[in-house]
């Protein structure tokens, strides 16, 4: 028999609903089938055969194609993101919305690395560590992100030296 040497109308409609949906949204290979005109009966064998590329080669090839333009076209570029949300941001302006304008302005720093969200996720209960264990995390933790932070880093002493004198000044006189 042999492969065809181009696609019907019916194996590139086919193709489209799969790739692009139907009005309704999304479609299954079935439901592909059937819209594109294939019998409801086979539609299912249809989908699967038009699918194979051992099969249909031409219709798997136009679906490659039809998807690679489809990544193509929604395709997010640092450059393209970075005016989209710049273009957001006057048109925000231009309508006085203030907030939807420093958010899209705050996204495009995000963009260009100029915010790092940073989160520590600690497990584990503070009210099981003793005193001095408590000291020495919070000593550890300024030593290792104190640049990070912008803390300048304490004695250990003095963090001791601050909580006993809030202790003397709590404890109730005999």
């Amino acid at each position: 028999m042999g492969v065809p040497k181009r696609l019907t109308e019916m194996q590139q409609r086919f193709a489209e609903f799969l790739v692009f949906g139907g009005p309704e949204g999304p479609m299954t290979q079935t439901e592909a089938a059937i819209a594109a005109g294939y019998s409801p009966n086979r539609a299912r064998q249809e989908g699967s055969e038009l699918c194979n590329p051992r099969l249909s080669p031409l219709v798997a090839k136009y679906l490659g194609q039809l998807r690679e333009g489809r990544i193509r076209k929604h395709e997010v570029s640092y450059e393209g993101h970075i005016a989209e949300l710049a273009r957001l941001r006057e048109a925000a302006l231009k309508k006085g919305s203030f907030s939807s304008a420093v958010n899209a302005e705050a996204n495009r720093g995000k963009a260009a690395g100029l915010y790092i969200d940073r989160k520590i996720i600690k497990t584990g209960k503070l009210e099981d560590l003793s005193e001095q264990e408590i000291e020495a995390k919070m000593k550890q933790i300024i030593d290792d992100y104190g640049s990070l932070i912008n803390v300048t880093p304490t004695n250990e002493s003095s963090l001791s030296s601050s909580h006993t004198k809030s202790e003397k000044q709590t404890s109730p006189k005999k």
